[in-house]
């Protein structure tokens, strides 16, 4: 019998009402990219003065996505779209760029999609690089990558491979090569004004394995001779080097990333003079890991670092002051982010959030001061009360404090509560204070969640990533059961009533934790879990990684007692598994392992596959669904919460 959908997991699981917006140069218009009810994306092109909106039918939301549009010109707008397709066990990704008119006439592909022919891989068939081309015009640079035999039918055409960069106009998609295809070459970067400043180049082995090494090369301002930038030297646990981002053609400068002191931290070189990189923020206690840019050139503004909260530098004086201003006109505690501009930066689309604001793009009129919602992007919470977010940290056992964030139910007092561990995924990522729809909604059914940044995080600086949380499970997941620990210690989780969820890595963490401590958490739900690290290893054996993900996996002891798959006979609790079956990141086949795994073990499992998702169940059935069943799953076990 199925089971009945809990209303709040229906407004929850709703995906995001908007995926970007963007206006055009001269301000007359913006373009919402936004989910269709149907599946897939539209673009809405809405008049500033008061016209008519218009609706373009973008893509079907199953072998084709819209991933991004914006305006290259005041009529013309650029999308990336991606199309999957199935073939066997693998799956075949393109990308490419389109084009269309503000009116919804003259859709043109501006790039063929390149395809991929192993599991993980996507061939870009066009990535927009700069809105100004040297060729002026409607025309747009555009890196490209070619590889050296496509067939088409019964055609087969022989090209030069590698990454190349052209010009393409995008109302006749006619195009102009501006560097040519170089085999190695991996990245370009422009100066917003049509100029390609800097090239990145991946070492290859001659097997075709990456090498774990990446140069930089660089031109001055006039010349078209590449001179020596940095050297990259990347690895399980770090990367060494000068990491270019952005290059800044006013002061002839590029700025990028690279260690100070043990941390992330933003660095400037001139590329007018041979001369080191001068430190420009860097901190002692957190990654400077974000840079901040606006309007058509992406100049650079400014840098963020994330301490508890999600924190901006701003180098532009005015920017700087605009965003003081904004901050006292709006919400207390609201996180401000500069999407978009006009070519002049008169008019700038912004995103503004919180922990108990999902999200509202506005667009603010320097002249007029005036301050617009565009639209919500989750207009289905609008009238919920919903939690805060508190920063808070946790000894783990060798006493070493962990930062992580704590949600408690609206309303509620904080004590003898159910409680939810839910470690985040990466591992190389972390958590940070803002709305969080799967905190969030699970704090609503009455739970207590606590969102730890373990060591094997990153963010923190290299010490704290540790080998990566898959060569350093013992502490990483140590670190994780310490959270529960300290939930009931403090009062906060009740007497038996304590699980787990994550997602990804998080949901590995969640399985593995049972291995650790199987009598610690009373549930465990797992989504698109890593669940055996050889297998997972050996998906991308086929793909120009391997090597790579070798390297980040690693071999030893380590990897049968790290797979959970392998120890299923140690599970005491009752686990539920989620996994999308085009997932791209962890195959589908890893869940399917482990409940067939708990199974052969009589353990409780059970397993909800869902067809044609990806890793990110990015599909407001499947997310209703998910939610609607977790909790209930929860609650049975918990003996805690609200159920459905």
């Amino acid at each position: 019998m199925a089971q009945a959908v809990d209303p709040l997991a229906a407004k929850f699981g709703a995906i995001e009402s908007i995926v970007n917006v963007s206006i055009s140069p001269d301000g007359k218009r913006v373009a919402v990219l936004a989910p269709r009810p149907q599946g897939g994306e539209a673009i809405l092109v809405v008049a500033l003065d008061g016209g008519n909106t218009v609706a373009i039918p973008g893509s079907n939301g199953q072998s084709d996505r819209l991933r991004s549009c914006g305006f290259a010109t005041d009529t013309r707008i650029v999308c990336n779209a991606t199309y999957t397709q199935r073939r066997g066990r693998y799956l075949d990704v393109f990308s490419r760029l389109l084009a269309v008119d503000s009116t919804g006439t003259n859709m043109k592909v501006l790039t063929p999609g390149a395809r991929s022919n192993s599991f993980y891989e996507v061939r870009s068939g066009g990535s927009l690089i700069d809105l100004v081309s040297p060729d002026g015009g409607n025309a747009i640079l555009v890196s490209k990558v070619t590889a050296e035999e496509f067939t088409t039918g019964s055609y087969t055409s022989r090209n030069r491979p590698g990454t190349s960069v052209i010009s393409i106009d995008t109302l006749s998609g006619k195009f102009k090569e501006i560097e040519p295809p170089k085999r190695t070459a991996t990245e370009y970067i422009s100066d917003g004004k049509g100029n390609v400043r800097v090239m990145g180049i991946t070492r290859v082995e001659e097997s075709g394995q990456l090498a774990g090494r990446n140069t930089y090369q660089y031109r001055k301002a006039g010349s078209r001779d590449w001179l020596p930038l940095s050297t990259v030297e990347f690895d399980s646990q770090t990367s060494r080097g000068f990491v270019p981002q952005a290059v800044d053609s006013d002061i002839d400068a590029v700025y990028g990333f690279a260690d100070h002191n043990g941390f992330k931290a933003l660095y400037r070189r001139s590329l007018a003079r041979d001369d080191a990189p001068e430190l420009v923020l860097a901190r002692n206690d957190v990654d400077v890991d974000g840079l901040v840019r606006i309007g058509r050139q992406e100049r650079v503004v400014g840098a963020s670092y994330a301490t508890e909260k999600r924190m901006v530098e701003f180098f532009d004086p005015e920017l700087r002051k605009l965003a003081v201003s904004l901050g006292q006109a709006l919400p207390k505690g609201s996180q401000i982010s500069f999407v978009d501009a006009t070519s002049d930066e008169g008019k700038l689309v912004l995103f503004v959030s919180s922990d108990t604001n999902p999200g509202v793009f506005y667009l603010f009129d320097k002249a007029t001061k005036r301050l617009s919602e565009i639209a919500p992007v989750r207009p289905e919470l609008a009238g919920l009360k919903l939690s805060t977010v508190k920063p808070i940290t946790f000894p783990a056992a060798d006493g070493t404090m962990i930062p992580g964030y704590l949600t408690l139910p609206p309303g509620s007092d904080g004590k003898n509560l159910p409680a939810i561990v839910m470690p985040h995924g990466g591992p190389s990522a972390r958590d940070e204070w803002g709305f969080d729809w799967l905190s969030q909604y699970y704090a609503s059914k009455g739970y207590a969640v606590l969102q730890p940044n373990f060591r094997g995080s990153a963010g923190y600086g290299s010490a704290w990533f540790q080998k990566n949380g898959f060569r350093s499970w013992k502490l990483a997941v140590g670190d994780v059961n310490d959270a529960g620990r300290w939930l009931v210690r403090e009062g906060i989780a009740a007497s038996g009533k304590l699980g787990i969820v994550g997602w990804s890595y998080g949901g590995y963490a969640a399985l593995q934790s049972q291995v650790l401590d199987p009598d610690l958490f009373k549930a465990v739900v797992a989504i698109a879990p890593v669940t055996d690290l050889d297998e997972y290893r050996n998906e991308f054996n086929e793909t120009s990684m391997a090597n790579m993900v070798q390297a980040f996996v690693g071999q030893g002891p380590y990897i049968a007692e790290g797979s959970p798959a392998r120890r299923a006979n140690l599970f005491k609790s009752p686990v539920l598994l989620f996994h999308g079956d085009v997932d791209q990141n962890v195959a589908a086949a890893e869940s399917r392992l482990m409940a067939d795994r708990l199974k052969a073990a009589g353990k409780s499992v059970e397993y909800v596959e869902f067809k044609g998702l990806d890793h990110y169940l990015d599909n407001t059935a499947a997310r209703t669904r998910m939610l609607s069943e977790s909790a209930a799953f929860l609650s049975r076990n918990l003996g805690g919460g609200t159920a459905p």
